[in-house]
């Protein structure tokens, strides 16, 4: 790995800590921007490295929350690696508007889905809203800073 790219996972990774710090109370859930960070990586970094900083985000996420879910949040951030390493995937491919629908439904409801079965069906439906507005969120505001991302990076370049 280069020295470059360590800069970059490092500078994301410090973004979804900030981002993460900005907490939304939302119901059961509450929306952070802890994602974002990770989404843009993705134009840049190879899928597993964008999938640590989401992972990475969320875990500084939830200790800025004060861990509310315990040890299921290395569950969660698990899922944040897989969901963000996929969206990498179909942004490489080429796959440009089917990445947000897939990032918006895997961390909405997808990411929600073992909590059906590890805690109640009534902590799934009541954290789902949520989510899938925390997703929404995270990935809007991607979709709008990447392209001034991109064209300063290309500056660089």
């Amino acid at each position: 790995m280069k020295t470059q790219q360590i800069a970059l996972a490092a500078l994301f990774i410090s973004l979804s800590a900030i981002g993460g710090m900005v907490k939304i109370p939302l119901g059961i859930a509450s929306i952070a921007l802890d994602a974002m960070p990770a989404l843009v990586a993705a134009l840049f970094l190879a899928a597993p490295l964008a999938g640590f900083i989401a992972a990475a985000g969320h875990l500084l996420s939830a200790m800025f929350g004060g861990m509310p879910l315990g040890p299921f949040h290395l569950l969660i951030a698990a899922e944040m690696f897989a969901i963000v390493w996929l969206f990498a995937k179909l942004h490489q491919g080429g796959k440009v508007w089917l990445k947000w629908g897939v990032f918006i439904i895997g961390n909405g409801i997808l990411a929600a889905l073992p909590f059906y079965f590890l805690l109640s069906p009534a902590f799934f439906y009541a954290s789902v809203p949520g989510l899938l507005l925390a997703a929404s969120i995270n990935a809007a505001v991607a979709a709008l800073v990447s392209p001034f991302v991109v064209q300063v990076a290309k500056r660089f370049a």
